[in-house]
């Protein structure tokens, strides 16, 4: 099976033609010389996911290779290209699995760091769980005044505001920011909550 997929973006418009035939991968992508920035970067992320949604494909077909043609065209394949193309990388099957269970490296603890003892740290632990579930009540009392005062985005004008909507607009607007930013804040909240010993 072939997939090929292209991407050209010259000043602001773009076509994105997909091609399906047999079992390799080929993306292309044509960026006019002085393209902008975000067809780059169009053209970079659909490189990444191409190569991550093809990864299981490569793994069994083998490395998928990055070229670059004379006119700047960048291809990803894992087939030989036509001719005329410079090889810029390659990355092997064996790598890709390679580099997905590698695990993160941790650092020792030096050998005079300070250690704290279990009840000093359960206390601490305590203290911490009070603060946070002092600041979730607080954050809980606070979205639930905001709701009030947002009235599901509805509230009672205020008599300046009669006269002018786009004030009206405006307060509504705050008023939705501030119990999203409530609703944010006890979620943050719940989460550190659910975090501690």
């Amino acid at each position: 099976m072939r997939v090929t997929v292209g991407i050209i973006c010259e000043g602001q418009a773009w076509s994105p033609p997909f091609f399906f035939a047999p079992p390799s991968v080929t993306l292309k992508s044509r960026m006019h010389r002085h393209g902008s920035s975000a067809g780059k970067c169009v053209t970079w992320a659909l490189a990444c996911c191409v190569a991550m949604g093809f990864s299981a494909s490569a793994s069994a077909q083998g490395s998928v290779c990055k070229y670059i043609d004379a006119n700047g065209n960048i291809v990803f394949t894992n087939v030989a290209p036509d001719k005329g193309l410079r090889k810029l990388s390659c990355l092997d099957s064996d790598d890709i699995g390679k580099k997905s269970a590698t695990p993160a490296r941790t650092t020792p603890t030096p050998a005079g760091f300070p250690r704290v003892d279990a009840d000093t740290q359960r206390g601490r632990d305590d203290v911490r769980r009070r603060v946070l579930s002092e600041e979730l009540a607080t954050e809980e009392k606070l979205l639930a005044e905001a709701r009030t005062s947002y009235a599901n985005g509805a509230p009672v004008p205020l008599p300046e505001e009669q006269a002018n909507a786009e004030r009206y607009r405006d307060r509504i607007g705050r008023l939705r920011q501030a119990v999203q930013l409530h609703e944010r804040n006890i979620d943050a909240l719940k989460k550190e909550l659910g975090t501690t010993r």
